[in-house]
């Protein structure tokens, strides 16, 4: 449509309100996990087993929920913009196969691997003028 091809200008502002969105969303699910403590993280990081890596689950866990915390900090600010978006995407894709493994079916996988799409694609999209990573 003619009149909605004028929002093309503010694809800076469409990638900002994505990169806040995604951020907040992923501050508020992964500070909980982070906070968690050992058995928490022990819980997450068994999910390694999904692709059989099944030593350290507490490591593994603890890495997933700082990525998920300052992840969703370092998409609002577009800092370390696309080593960040993989980090997060390989999380998602973790999430999905754990998800799938646990017989959730397609369904129960779906969120993490569109989440995990949106990342992969930001990765090849970048940050957008407003961002500290800018160009």
């Amino acid at each position: 449509m003619a009149i909605l091809s004028s929002l093309a200008k503010f694809k800076n502002t469409g990638l900002l309100l994505i990169r806040v969105g995604l951020g907040i969303m992923f501050i508020i699910h992964g500070y909980p996990k982070l906070l968690g403590g050992i058995k928490m993280w022990e819980g997450v990081g068994g999910a390694m087993s999904e692709v059989g890596i099944t030593f350290l689950p507490i490591v593994w866990g603890f890495l997933a929920a700082v990525v998920e915390t300052f992840g969703g900090l370092f998409l609002i600010l577009g800092l370390f913009f696309r080593p960040t978006a993989l980090l997060l995407t390989f999380t998602m894709l973790i999430a999905a196969l754990k998800h799938l493994g646990a017989g959730d079916g397609l369904m129960g996988a779906s969120h993490a691997i569109e989440i995990g799409v949106v990342f992969l694609g930001l990765a090849f999209i970048g940050p957008g003028k407003y961002s500290v990573d800018k160009r």
